[in-house]
């Protein structure tokens, strides 16, 4: 029996291992916390949403990014301190911008095939995630924004997913609780939302019920191969380690990259923070006041997910600031006087701020399949979509691996 090893125990780690496992290898999830889906794959936005599959690499990125560089509580903030690995990498989302209608349309079709995988694998493992399935309303306050939405459906469609506009009055038929003037949005019924901590952290218990020996607390050191053998060294509480395997898969997030190059690989992977705080919904009044249908607000970039009875997630903006994971007051503000705008009747007192940073490629497309080496894969580079295409890529990720190293 091949041994695996994957590095992260995330959401596409986990996704990783429990597919691998199900395909009959011996896996070993290695993970520096304590548990699984610790760090990214702890507080987003919970959306998953085939209807946010639209790529960044658009020219109004790059104007919007200027625009709002010295905004310090703008939806994308970059730092403009130069590094190589910055440079690198906006260079070559600047060449991607010509793919950006193609990858928009993969991306779609990646999104829609993972829920079939995602839900089959909830209902298996007995998983309960607070999935909701009301799908996701996208509000405009302008024309401009509504008319670049429409052409955005266009390419959701030509990926094969269906969404209606809506009116202002059909929005507030939609979502009663919703606050504000609107010109118009898009209804997505297909999407939904869940938790992704309850999820990742319940697939890694049915990954451990199959056989996945899991080293929590354990952090890649090195990483070495042959091309036949995968050596790390682990570094943990009691010392270092070293184990070898037959093959390794890398699904390490923004960590990844450095892991790569020892391996033989360059992955240009990005650390993009993003945002969210979680209402505690204590009272009976916030509960009625807060929506249960998800929304996107595409002015400010935001999301929501209403995650149980008595919690209320709101997630987003992005920041180009390295490895960072300060969570910054000028950037939660915001947040919280969206909630109090759009939906007042929510008692906004406590409310549990959160910073994640999404591992994202230049071309917003994740990286999935084998490395230089034969023994060597790659399952990262998800950005905002991760919870999303988890399935699908981890599902993508075992037929690399058995192509390679047949179970």
């Amino acid at each position: 029996m091949k041994h695996i090893a994957i590095i992260g125990g995330g959401i596409t780690g986990v996704t990783s291992a429990y597919t691998l496992a199900k395909a009959g290898y011996k896996v070993t999830l290695i993970e520096k916390n304590r548990y699984a889906g610790m760090e990214t794959s702890y507080a987003n936005g919970g959306q998953l949403s085939a209807s946010n599959a639209e790529v960044w690499t658009h020219p109004s990125t790059l104007v919007k990014g200027l625009k709002w560089m010295f905004t310090k509580d703008a939806p994308l903030l970059m730092n403009p301190a130069p590094t190589w690995h910055k440079l690198s990498w906006m260079t070559e989302f600047v060449a991607s911008i010509p793919k950006y209608r193609e990858n928009t349309e993969a991306t779609t079709r990646l999104a829609i095939a993972a829920r079939e995988h995602l839900f089959a694998w909830a209902q298996a493992e007995g998983i309960d995630f607070d999935h909701q399935r009301k799908g996701i309303l996208h509000i405009y306050r302008n024309k401009a924004g509504f008319e670049h939405a429409g052409k955005v459906s266009t390419m959701l469609a030509a990926g094969g997913l269906s969404r209606r506009t809506v009116t202002p009055e059909e929005m507030r038929y939609i979502e009663p609780t919703l606050q504000g003037t609107y010109y118009g949005g898009y209804y997505t019924e297909s999407d939904s939302t869940g938790d992704i901590h309850k999820f990742t952290h319940g697939l890694s218990q049915a990954c451990a019920r199959l056989g996945v020996t899991t080293l929590y607390g354990h952090q890649v050191a090195s990483a070495s191969t042959d091309g036949t053998v995968a050596t790390l060294e682990l570094q943990h509480e009691g010392g270092t380690e070293t184990h070898r395997f037959d093959g390794v898969v890398v699904c390490a997030g923004v960590h990844g990259r450095g892991i790569a190059a020892q391996l033989g690989d360059r992955l240009n992977i990005y650390p993009v923070k993003g945002y969210s705080i979680t209402v505690q919904l204590n009272d009976e009044a916030s509960q009625q006041a807060a929506p249960w249908v998800s929304l996107l607000d595409d002015e400010t970039k935001l999301v929501t997910s209403r995650l149980g009875a008595d919690r209320f997630r709101v997630a987003g903006t992005a920041e180009y600031n390295g490895i960072d994971y300060d969570i910054r007051a000028d950037r939660i503000r915001p947040l919280i006087a969206w909630v109090n705008q759009l939906f007042p009747g929510v008692n906004t007192r406590r409310c549990e701020p959160w910073a994640g940073l999404r591992p994202m490629m230049p071309n917003m497309m994740p990286r999935v399949g084998r490395g230089k080496r034969n023994n060597v894969f790659y399952n990262t580079g998800h950005g905002h979509l991760g919870w999303t295409l988890s399935a699908i890529t981890a599902h993508q990720l075992a037929g690399h691996v058995h192509q390679q190293l047949p179970a």
